[in-house]
């Protein structure tokens, strides 16, 4: 394994003990299984309790709603760990309460947060965030999804669409349109919807990655959703979405360092094994030399996340440039991603066009990962407008 082991003032030994935990976990509950959940387009529910028996789910959130103490650094290892298995699709939807939740504890009233945090925390539930829709993914002043007050419920139309875990969420974080007079981020709220509402469909989409991981369009027709679920103050839900896009695009990044390392150390372990003209492919320049690439597009992805993370963790910098930063973190690694996954099926050659392998799945699963929370051109323009360029 080529790794740079990552430095005392950012991990504790503490961390490196939650670490060997979920690395055990990892190792025994997820990767002996993940083609074949990949494979049948699933992974079992039951993972979620499992996984939020270790406190794992819990990170970030209050102890008094089932929650875990701990740091961003904490909530980073939890990433890197899930990901090290190589499998996008059990990332997203094992950790989707990790952008569906947060408005909820946030901003939702005292009664609905301890009747709906405690349960996705111990995996009984899942919660799932729906911003994106048919006409629009990033752009979310633009947003089409209405809801109207009457009486003591908002009555929701439209369409949300590439919803992870829209088919199997219990709790469904909304962005909508509240005030129909309003343009842009004005009049957008954000609105807590129950998965067995009345009028509520949902249709499972097909994808190029991310197989095992249900992604839904949903459709709202007249959903009826009550006054309660509200999250935050009407017509300013903008907010919100935007402090959750910040959170969704470093976990992304820290995500995207650990595939790119799954398939540096599937290609490495695949080199030195294979023999060729009388020599392991290791020998070869031309395949160290794409070794080398590849860890150094790690080491310069990894350095960048985890100095943002700290920065975060302490609060440390114009809040302006950590935004500028975080796009900037999410566009170098899941780069890195892209190319350590593109180089690793190249040295497995035949075998890494072979379903099964990680660095096959992971080539599959890396523009989505370009993609979603932000593409690369959007968050580019981002970055550009925060640093004042």
């Amino acid at each position: 394994m080529i790794e740079t082991r990552p430095l005392p003032h950012y991990f504790s030994a503490e961390h490196e003990d939650f670490r060997s935990t979920l690395r055990e976990f990892v190792d025994r509950e997820i990767v002996p299984f993940a083609n074949d959940w990949d494979e049948a387009e699933t992974f079992p529910r039951e993972l979620y309790r499992k996984f939020g028996a270790l406190g794992a789910l819990g990170i970030g959130y209050d102890e008094a709603l089932g929650g875990t103490a701990a740091d961003i650094f904490h909530y980073l290892v939890a990433i890197e760990e899930v990901a090290r298995a190589g499998c996008g699709g059990v990332q997203a939807s094992l950790l989707s309460h990790t952008i569906g939740l947060p408005p909820v504890a946030a901003h939702g009233s005292e009664a609905l947060k301890r009747r709906v945090v405690p349960p996705v925390l111990a995996g009984e539930k899942i919660a799932a965030l729906a911003v994106t829709e048919p006409g629009g993914g990033s752009d979310v002043a633009s947003l089409k999804c209405a809801a109207r007050r009457d009486g003591d419920h908002y009555v929701l139309n439209g369409e949300k669409t590439f919803i992870t875990s829209g088919m199997r969420a219990d709790f469904i974080t909304v962005a909508v349109r509240t005030d129909a007079g309003s343009k842009g981020a004005a009049g957008v709220s954000a609105l807590l919807v129950e998965a067995d509402a009345p009028g509520l469909t949902r249709t499972p989409l097909k994808k190029m990655g991310w197989w095992c991981s249900d992604t839904a369009h949903l459709h709202f027709d007249d959903v009826r959703v009550p006054v309660g679920n509200l999250l935050g103050t009407e017509h300013q839900g903008f907010k919100v979405f935007m402090t959750n896009f910040n959170s969704e695009r470093l976990s992304m990044s820290a995500a995207a360092c650990a595939f790119a390392q799954a398939c540096l150390d599937e290609a490495l372990a695949w080199a030195r094994d294979r023999v060729t003209f009388g020599q392991p492919l290791s020998q070869r320049q031309v395949i160290r030399h794409k070794l080398v690439d590849m860890a150094l597009k790690i080491d310069a992805a990894r350095a960048l996340v985890y100095e943002l993370a700290w920065r975060l963790e302490h609060r440390h910098g114009d809040p302006e440039q950590l935004v500028a930063r975080t796009c900037m973190a999410k566009i170098l690694s899941t780069q890195a991603m892209q190319f350590c996954a593109d180089q690793a099926v190249q040295i497995l050659g035949g075998m890494g066009y072979m379903r099964g392998t990680r660095s096959e799945r992971i080539y599959r699963e890396a523009k989505v990962m370009m993609i979603g929370g932000g593409s690369e051109e959007i968050l580019k323009d981002l970055a550009a407008r925060q640093l004042g360029i």
